[in-house]
């Protein structure tokens, strides 16, 4: 069989990435992505799982703004060293599906909310043109691009950032389905993924291959007939997710080990990465609280402004933002963010007796990665990253559907 080829823009750790090696239909010609760590993480992954004897070839650390450079190569760069470049990885070869996702900070309702400026002058408002530069060298048949619900709102110096893409990929010869809203936009919930998570998901049809008359009817009929076939019976829950993982419990007292200061006993079966971060018994307390809250079924604290007083009285601080945020064992979790790089407040776990919040190996879980991919950063960049990535599971039925409609279209 013959394998479709990828190029992976974006790709972080891999998420998406893996998803299209775990189908078996595809093989990855080269990705790029600008931060070490998830290279690193990407490299062993591809080296360790997927047999790609030429791992560190294929991963391009490097700034896809500077798309000259990529496709042609660059020299003794202080950040990203040396490199002959995309076009000597992709070697005259078709690529087919150009895959990726730039940063969503910039889109995420989140992000402008807390950025003074709403996020109008931020760089990464425009990274989707460094995306349609490298579509534009290599022409596949068919592009997938993936952002947050928040696209959608985005106006960034009050133009639509979605008609902005929407134009460009046309300039570019790709037609996008015309009600991203309403097609595009897709609950990860429903696909196998123990968590609610909405991202938009682009499928870009190239008019040289596809023509020009039905694409749209093309479009409809892959959201709604050949996607819609691989979404999930069941909706998987946290419970499903996490809960046959070691239980951490809080330790008798706080401990040291290789410099890093523990709350809770350590996972003794070594699982990579399910690691308690630390906590103060004051928040252990209010952990425990919130968890026992829900457990028991008294639900004192289910309410924004009870779980606001609870923190004010526990910390004798006021906050005008509701903190805190506990896992239900029997629904899918909330979203995964970053975010959890800096605190875990809205990921506490539903065990009461744990009292913590989610470790990297649960945050993984929840974003479907398995238990053999190990992150190869520290615990702070490993959160990011999971956040950061789309779930492998959601990813490797959207690799299924992209073969199916290649195959009814004749492509492959």
């Amino acid at each position: 069989m013959k394998k479709i080829n990828t190029l992976e823009l974006f790709v972080g750790c891999g998420g998406l990435l893996d998803g299209f090696e775990k189908s078996g239909y595809y093989n990855t010609v080269a990705s790029v992505e600008w931060q070490r760590y998830a290279c690193d993480t990407l490299i062993n992954r591809l080296s360790k799982k997927y047999n790609y004897s030429d791992a560190k070839k294929r991963v391009l650390h490097f700034d896809i703004q500077r798309t000259e450079d990529l496709i042609h190569g660059w020299e003794k760069d202080e950040e990203y060293g040396s490199n002959n470049g995309l076009n000597l990885i992709v070697n005259n070869k078709e690529i087919d599906v150009i895959v990726g996702g730039p940063p969503c900070q910039a889109y995420s309702v989140a992000g402008r909310i807390q950025d003074k400026n709403e996020m109008k002058y931020d760089y990464r408002n425009y990274l989707f043109e460094s995306y349609l530069n490298v579509v534009k060298v290599y022409n596949p048949k068919l592009v997938v691009f993936e952002n947050v619900e928040g696209m959608l709102s985005a106006t960034p110096n009050g133009e639509s950032i979605v008609d902005k893409i929407r134009q460009s990929f046309n300039e570019h010869g790709f037609d996008i389905i015309d009600d991203i809203r309403g097609q595009a936009l897709l609950d990860l919930s429903h696909f196998g993924v123990p968590q609610k998570r909405k991202r938009v998901i682009l499928v870009g049809l190239n008019r040289k291959y596809f023509g020009t008359s039905n694409n749209q009817e093309t479009l409809y009929n892959f959201y709604n007939v050949i996607l819609n076939n691989y979404r999930s019976e069941h909706i998987p829950t946290v419970f499903d997710a996490i809960s046959n993982l070691p239980k951490l419990f809080p330790a008798d007292e706080e401990y040291r080990t290789d410099g890093r200061k523990f709350s809770h006993t350590p996972d003794k079966t070594n699982i990579n990465w399910h690691i308690p971060r630390y906590h103060n018994r004051r928040d252990i307390d209010i952990f425990r609280i919130l968890a026992k809250d829900i457990d028991s079924g008294e639900n004192k604290y289910q309410t924004t402004d009870a779980i606001k007083q609870l923190y004010t009285n526990r910390t004798g601080k006021i906050s005008n933002v509701h903190k805190y945020h506990v896992l239900r064992w029997d629904k899918p979790s909330n979203t995964i963010p970053a975010h959890l790089k800096k605190d875990g407040l809205r990921h506490i776990h539903p065990d009461p007796q744990q009292a913590r919040t989610i470790t990297v190996r649960e945050a993984a879980r929840l974003q479907t990665f398995e238990d053999d991919f190990e992150f190869i950063g520290s615990m702070v960049q490993n959160y990011e990253m999971i956040g950061n990535a789309v779930p492998p599971e959601f990813s490797k039925r959207l690799a299924f559907a992209i073969n199916d409609l290649l195959i009814k279209n004749g492509m492959v």
